[in-house]
C-alpha cells in the first residue's frame, strides 16, 4: 500500500480528497497539511511514498515547495488543481502526473494504480531530468517558521545562515529565525556560500575577513557577526571575492 500525504489550504478539499484516497483501497493517507511549510515538515519527518499537492496555496505555492525538496529524496508528486487543460499542459510534460479539481475518482484511480506499479518495480516515478525541471529551480527567499506564522525572508537580506543540534538558522541584520530548509538545500538552490560544515555566508555581507593560525579565518558581517572559515572551504571563498 501507498503512504500518502495531502497537502491543500482549503479544508474540505483536503477532506474529500483524503476520503477519495481511502476508497481506492491502495493509499494510506497518513497526514495533512494546510500550508507548504507544515507540508515540508511532513515530507521530511514521516517520508511517504507520494505527495498530493495543491498548486496554488497562500504565501508558498505548491510548485515552491517543490523548488524545497533535495531531488534525491523527494517523494512522487501528483499536482491537484483548478486550472484547465491548457494552462495545465506545462506541468504535464515534467512526468509528475496531476489532478484537475472537482478530482474524478476514475481519473484519481488512474494515478494510483500507475504509483503502485512504480513502487512495486522501485524505480523513480520521474527521471532524474524531469526532476530537476521543477526540483532545482532557485529560491530567491526562505521560509522561516515561528509561533503561528510564516516569514519569507528575501536572500540579499540574508548574512548567514548556520545549523546546531536545534535545526537550521537563518541570520539578517536584525534577525535569527529558523528554517525548515536543510543547509544542503540552501547551499544548492540560493547565492549563499559554504565557508564551514555547519554554516554559509551571502558574500554580499561580508565586511571583512580575519585571517587566523593553521589556515582558519573569521569572516566579521557588516553587522558585526562572527562567523567561522575552515580551512575546507576558505580557498573557495578567496576565489569566489578574487582574493588571490
Amino acid at each position: 500500500m501507498l503512504t500518502a500525504i495531502v497537502i491543500d489550504d482549503e479544508f474540505f478539499a483536503r477532506e474529500e480528497l483524503i476520503e477519495l484516497l481511502h476508497e481506492t483501497g491502495e493509499v494510506d493517507v497518513i497526514d495533512q497539511a494546510a500550508n507548504a511549510i507544515d507540508g515540508l515538515k511532513l515530507i521530511h519527518s514521516v517520508k511517504p511514498d507520494v505527495v498530493f499537492l495543491d498548486i496554488q496555496m497562500p504565501k508558498i505555492s505548491g510548485m515552491d515547495l517543490i523548488a524545497m525538496l533535495d531531488p534525491e529524496t523527494m517523494p512522487s508528486v501528483v499536482f491537484t488543481t483548478a486550472y484547465d487543460q491548457y494552462a495545465v499542459k506545462a506541468f504535464e510534460d515534467n512526468a509528475f502526473d496531476y489532478l484537475l479539481k472537482p478530482i474524478d475518482p476514475k481519473r484519481l484511480m488512474v494515478s494510483v494504480q500507475r504509483l503502485a506499479k512504480v513502487k512495486s518495480a522501485q524505480q523513480p516515478a520521474h527521471t532524474q531530468a524531469q526532476i530537476n525541471a521543477l526540483a532545482t529551480k532557485s529560491l530567491q527567499q526562505v521560509p522561516c517558521v515561528g509561533h503561528q506564522r510564516i516569514m519569507l525572508l528575501p536572500i540579499q537580506e540574508i548574512e548567514v545562515a548556520y545549523s546546531d543540534i536545534s535545526g537550521v538558522h537563518v541570520q539578517t541584520a536584525d534577525k535569527l529565525e529558523t528554517s525548515q530548509l536543510t543547509l544542503k538545500t540552501l547551499e544548492e538552490k540560493t547565492e549563499l556560500l559554504r565557508c564551514h560544515r555547519q554554516y554559509l555566508i551571502n558574500t554580499q555581507a561580508i565586511k571583512e575577513i580575519q585571517f587566523l593560525d593553521n589556515g582558519l579565518a573569521e569572516v566579521i558581517t557588516k553587522s558585526a557577526k562572527v562567523v567561522p572559515v575552515s580551512r575546507r572551504y576558505l580557498k573557495a571563498l578567496k576565489m569566489e571575492l578574487g582574493i588571490l
